[in-house]
């Protein structure tokens, strides 16, 4: 669906609350960033970093054709990172215990304040970010960042704290493993001993630092942020980080009121007057709230929340009505990846959405790899019907492989039939990664970590995206025919996927139905399927196979009977390229003949709403 057939403008959907989410992720420092060195280990004068100001009203309205309604800058809060910002105030970090030279976004150092590094003035850092929250809303599109939960970076000291707040730890009685109101866990009498992997040599890609000594102090020593209780980690393990405490014992049990099953069906509003009842929870607890409630008040609409499931789901149901007591419409997203909690997270922990990380992403990605069935991307959807509307779908993310990287699928045309399946199935919000929409493939050798994942430890440029960012222009007038082709295809699937109002109907697989169907060359290397309203339908059928296909796909009476069309012929528009097709009934049954190209897609829509004879 090209833009000038949308049925009503950006803004009027999302004002109308029509549609469904779509949610453009974008590692905030890559973004803007023009230098395209890529020294391995670069400083931030050697590779560059993106800013806040480097989202104009181009940049942005680029965003927005993509059918994008929440932006989510991830790496906005102040974390730890290799640069000198004294001056400011800030303290230095200590390499030993920082991940790459720019550092991990989850290893957050100050709460109350955003990256220096974001900034063109470090002083005035929070200021040009909310002059940002400001430019995003004025393009119709709404704001999340991360709020990383389960840990902090292994010095956290806010210089930024409001009235009334102190930092995590300074109250904590240190001489004891566990307390309730303790902010980490401690090993008393330890001094903590940096990883053996992270010697001088390792430091930095061994560049000699005064800070590279390894060492750290930090008696006595804390539990690290994956939950290990060694005095010196794995340099496997989140070693930059320590664990915080919910009042969960070291033994695993519950130091707070766990809440009543009953509270499974019950809404926000009884969920907070539970909590408000209570008035010993963990400290923890409350310093969490008013870091959310701080970012609302200035004008954030959401929080994606990192690794929620190894965080209680009771403090979830706290924190979450909390914000949706005073902000209804805040959007709460959380990274959960084990199946078996996901309903407890949604009905308990009132999460808004889950990442569809391990039943449908993983699914769809060996399909595209070619080793996986299509089967089993109907019958994940047919498991998760009873709450497939708080499932995010995404194909890629900071955390997964690039789909052209040939770790992936060695091809961003590997990823479009994926696409149209993921994106137009459910009635689940959407999810893009910056870059993906061009084919950027993640294969910079940049420092810390490995290929395939575009970097989010170092100073970096981002080589197909920095071509549609063109020098600052945000025109893609440096793509290459084919990224620009990606491009406009993003944009056609995800227009449909925010606008059309068959996102928000039913769903039916065809599936099966097809395979089932030996007369037709229909195979598990397609996808069929309908989403459908009172007026209108569309009827989706992807190819996963790098040949051309030619198939007769059949639509069952029952559904026909439904959309009471039963005429001979029924005329059907392709979204995609606006061609037309057609319905036809032959002996008593109805089938589409389709032509599909090599990884192609038919998103056709069809009119109903009446009866024909």
């Amino acid at each position: 669906m090209r833009a000038n057939h949308l049925p009503t403008p950006l803004s009027m959907h999302h004002a109308q609350g029509e549609g469904k989410p779509v949610i453009y992720q974008v590692f905030t420092r890559l973004f803007g960033n023009t230098n395209n060195n890529n020294k391995p280990w670069g400083t931030i004068d050697e590779n560059g970093v993106g800013k806040f100001n480097d989202f104009n009203d181009a940049a942005l309205q680029g965003i927005a054709e993509l059918g994008t309604s929440y932006v989510w800058y991830t790496g906005v809060m102040h974390h730890a990172l290799i640069n000198d910002y004294s001056k400011f105030g800030i303290s230095l970090d200590d390499p030993d215990v920082v991940k790459g030279r720019a550092g991990s976004p989850y290893a957050v150092k100050d709460y109350y304040n955003v990256n220096p590094d974001l900034a063109e003035d470090p002083k005035h850092r929070l200021a040009e970010f909310e002059a940002l929250i400001r430019r995003t809303h004025k393009h119709n599109m709404k704001v999340i960042v991360d709020i990383v939960p389960n840990h902090v970076a292994r010095r956290y000291e806010s210089l930024s704290l409001p009235m009334g707040q102190s930092n995590f730890g300074a109250s904590d009685d240190t001489s004891v493993a566990y307390s309730k109101h303790n902010n980490f866990y401690y090993i008393p009498s330890t001094s903590f001993e940096v990883p053996e992997q992270q010697s001088k040599q390792q430091v930095l890609g061994g560049e000699a630092h005064p800070l590279a000594d390894g060492k750290f102090t930090e008696q006595p020593a804390k539990w690290t942020g994956n939950g290990s209780r060694a005095v010196k980690p794995s340099a496997n393990d989140w070693y930059e980080t320590v664990k915080v405490n919910y009042g969960v014992r070291p033994d695993g049990t519950y130091d707070f009121p766990s809440l009543p099953n009953e509270y499974n069906e019950l809404g926000h509003a009884e969920h907070y007057a539970f909590w408000q009842q209570q008035n010993d929870l963990p400290d923890s607890w409350y310093k969490f709230e008013a870091i959310a409630h701080y970012w609302l008040e200035k004008g954030v609409d959401g929080f994606r929340y990192d690794m929620a499931e190894m965080v209680p789901v009771e403090f979830w149901s706290f924190l979450n009505s909390s914000i949706k007591h005073k902000y209804p419409k805040a959007l709460l997203l959380a990274e959960v990846y084990n199946p078996s909690l996901y309903r407890d997270y949604i009905k308990l922990g009132k999460m808004d959405y889950l990442y569809d990380k391990v039943e449908f992403y993983d699914s769809l990605k060996l399909v595209m790899q070619g080793t996986g069935d299509t089967k089993s991307l109907e019958d994940v959807q047919s498991s998760m019907q009873d709450i497939a509307p708080h499932m995010l779908h995404f194909l890629e993310n900071h955390d997964e492989q690039r789909i052209a990287s040939p770790e992936f699928a060695g091809s961003a045309a590997k990823g479009m039939p994926a696409l149209v399946v993921s994106a137009l199935i459910s009635d689940s919000p959407t999810m893009l990664y910056f870059g993906q929409d061009v084919g950027e493939d993640g294969s910079e050798e940049t420092g810390f970590g490995d290929p395939s994942r575009t970097t989010i430890f170092d100073y970096a440029g981002v080589p197909a995206h920095q071509r549609w960012m063109n020098k600052g222009n945000f025109d893609g007038a440096q793509l290459s025919d084919n990224e620009q082709s990606l491009r406009r295809f993003y944009i056609d699937v995800m227009n449909i996927s925010a606008h059309h109002p068959a996102m928000l109907g039913e769903y039916q697989s065809l599936h099966s139905f097809n395979i089932n169907n030996l007369s037709s060359k229909y195979s598990k290397h397609q996808f069929s399927f309908v989403r459908y309203v009172d007026n209108s339908a569309l009827i989706v059928v992807s190819n996963f196979q790098e040949s051309k296909v030619e198939l007769s796909l059949q639509l069952p009476n029952e559904l026909m009977d439904v959309w009471k069309l039963n005429k001979p012929m029924t005329p059907l528009l392709d979204l995609m390229v606006e061609t037309e097709n057609q319905i036809e009934r032959r002996e008593n049954k109805y089938f589409i003949d389709i032509k599909l190209a090599p990884l192609g897609s038919v998103v056709y829509e069809v009119k109903l709403g009446s009866s024909n004879e």
